[in-house]
């Protein structure tokens, strides 16, 4: 099993932050690079506890889907995120969000994931999907920051 972490300092508040960091339309384009879109459960707005969403994705050449649920909420402060169908053995993202103490937030990713296959997916973890999926959050927090900030 994979596990890395990402902080990423944002100019507004905590609770725009947590806010943007639910809305679907923010993820989808955030990862246009990847053609992401939602394809299943909620499709458009902001997610909330309970809710699911089936994203498609080409990663490594090849068509995806995932479905998330929101596991757990709390707002301002975080919400979890796990894989219930896809591509993983397994998928959570814990989004942390605290303030700064300049009136922004410190926004913190921990994501633990493993590829199915055993040895062969741990092998496919190490070589390249740690890096593949940190490049990943970092541009989705990227674009995340931007939006947050702009308003």
């Amino acid at each position: 099993m994979a596990r890395f972490e990402l902080t990423t300092g944002i100019a507004a508040s905590p609770r725009r932050v947590f806010d943007v960091s639910l809305e679907v339309e923010v993820h989808t384009a955030s990862m246009a690079g990847a053609a992401e879109r939602a394809v299943g459960g909620v499709t458009s707005g902001r997610l909330a506890l309970g809710d699911t969403v089936t994203w498609e994705a080409r990663h490594f050449g090849l068509r995806w889907r995932m479905t998330s649920r929101i596991t757990a909420c709390e707002p301002p402060g975080y919400f979890v995120d796990e894989q219930v169908a896809g591509p993983f053995r397994r998928w959570h993202h814990a989004h942390h969000f605290a303030p700064d103490g300049r009136g922004g937030t410190v926004m913190r990713d921990v994501v633990d994931f493993a590829a199915p296959l055993g040895l062969l997916g741990a092998l496919v973890e190490r070589v390249a999907l740690d890096r593949y999926m940190t490049r990943l959050i970092r541009v989705r927090n990227g674009h995340v920051k931007a939006v947050a900030e702009a308003s």
